[in-house]
């Protein structure tokens, strides 16, 4: 079975009140003003990226299709609606019918990003677009941090193995989110069930304290965890005395114990103590994995460790310090009437304090050097330049109101290994720094 296959929404019968109140109150007025029609063109982008960071993840895509095909106003949404007097009834079937059919382009899933990078496109009538705007941007803002996060934590590592486990540190929905967004972002596994249910992501999991603490002493909890899942299992060894712990897993299980985990104290030397003991009694295959609330940091300090894979948490799903991606979602372009050949104008909000925004419906490309390394992040108004033709980047995810651009989320994952091989070396050193390419615009 494909999960992707079962068409599930986001665990809610519908996504319609995935919203802010103004949404729907500015579609009461501009169907009263009659400019409910009017073509429009809203995109998403930041205008800057986390302090220090040198490019963003885009994650949560896929989320994204499945929350417009499920933004429905069924009977109890309505009935709400109506009750709380939200919207007049004329809004109100109006909603009934609501089906987004417009268009829908964006970079694609595990695609990097810089500031100004139109990262979706929404057309259609200002109506059906203005709509998404909250639930789009939920979903980008916190995909996007959890896959940065993921990515920094990623390149710390140097292909050593990574486990998402963070599914207690966070709400039980953004719990899945985060393990779909982490997995996009280089992790290979999980321990939360129902995004490995969801999603297909590989899940591990073995036992915690407790399991020792419930036994008579820790020779019997080792017996009893290698009697029901076998000698390749991973024991957790930090519950009492370290070296007395990895004696007696390998006692009990021999050579062909799996793993052994530690979850406190000095990682870098207990992983180097733990090595050489395993070595000494025959198990030279055993593994380590290190948990303990794991950074990109924490995890690029044990790089001269004797570590094997990193089971990482609280920093994982809050973002790593960044638990957002300050998308926002504007309007840069509408028709001057409701007739479909309107041409489009471009419009912008001009304020103060950086807010500004600038109109046009826009392309992107990332212009590289002559060895094939990205140099820059190109964006434009109108034609694109033809030495640029090749290496644009928006897609096309929905057409017609129809979803043209699902995907296993393992060409996510394939894809963000490709983006970030392309850029300069120095996007993936963690200490700060400016963005690593500039977005320069045509």
């Amino acid at each position: 079975m494909n999960p992707a296959d079962l068409g599930l929404p986001v665990d809610v019968p519908s996504t319609a009140l995935f919203t802010d109140q103004y949404e729907l109150t500015m579609l009461q007025a501009a169907l009263r003003a009659t400019t409910a029609d009017r073509r429009s063109v809203f995109e998403v982008f930041t205008r800057r990226l986390p302090d220090g960071r040198r490019y963003g993840v885009v994650a949560g895509t896929g989320r994204v299709l499945d929350a417009v095909e499920n933004f429905r106003f069924d009977a109890g949404v309505l009935d709400f609606l109506r009750e709380q007097n939200i919207v007049d009834e004329a809004t109100l079937q109006w909603l009934a019918t609501y089906r987004f059919s417009g268009d829908i382009w964006g970079y694609p899933e595990g695609e990097v990003y810089f500031p100004g990078s139109p990262i979706m496109r929404v057309e259609g009538s200002f109506a059906e677009c203005v709509l998404l705007e909250t639930v789009i941007l939920s979903i980008l803002n916190h995909d996007s941090a959890i896959a940065a996060a993921a990515s920094r934590m990623s390149s710390a590592a140097g292909g050593r193995r990574l486990i998402e486990m963070g599914a207690r540190r966070t709400h039980e929905l953004a719990a899945v989110a985060s393990a779909r967004a982490a997995y996009v972002g280089g992790f290979n596994s999980t321990s939360d069930l129902a995004a490995g249910f969801r999603y297909a992501i590989p899940t591990v999991g073995t036992s915690a304290h407790a399991f020792t603490l419930l036994h008579d002493s820790e020779r019997d909890a080792f017996q009893a965890q290698v009697d029901s899942l076998g000698r390749g299992t991973t024991l957790l060894v930090d519950t009492y005395d370290v070296a007395e712990a990895v004696r007696t897993a390998v006692d009990i299980a021999g050579p062909e114990l799996g793993a052994v985990r530690i979850d406190s104290g000095d990682l870098l030397l207990v992983a180097h103590r733990v090595r050489q003991q395993l070595d000494e009694l025959g198990a030279v295959n055993t593994k380590i994995v290190v948990t303990s609330d794991l950074d990109e940091y924490a995890i690029a300090s044990l790089a001269a460790a004797p570590v094997d894979a990193y089971g990482v948490g609280t920093q994982l799903v809050t973002g790593s310090g960044h638990p957002t991606c300050s998308m926002v979602y504007k309007l840069v372009a509408r028709a001057h009437s409701a007739d479909p050949k309107a041409p489009l104008e471009p419009v912008a909000k001009k304020s103060l304090g950086g807010k500004m925004s600038i109109g046009g419906r826009k392309w992107a490309a990332r212009r590289l050097d002559a060895q094939g390394v990205a140099e820059a992040e190109v964006i434009g108004v109108g034609e694109v330049p033809s030495e640029l033709l090749d290496q644009q980047l928006l897609v096309e995810l929905v057409k017609g109101g129809d979803i043209v651009a699902r995907e296993p989320l393992d060409a996510a994952r394939e894809r963000h290994i490709a983006a970030r091989a392309g850029l300069p070396m120095s996007a993936i050193q963690l200490s700060k720094g400016e963005p690593v390419l500039p977005t320069e615009y045509l």
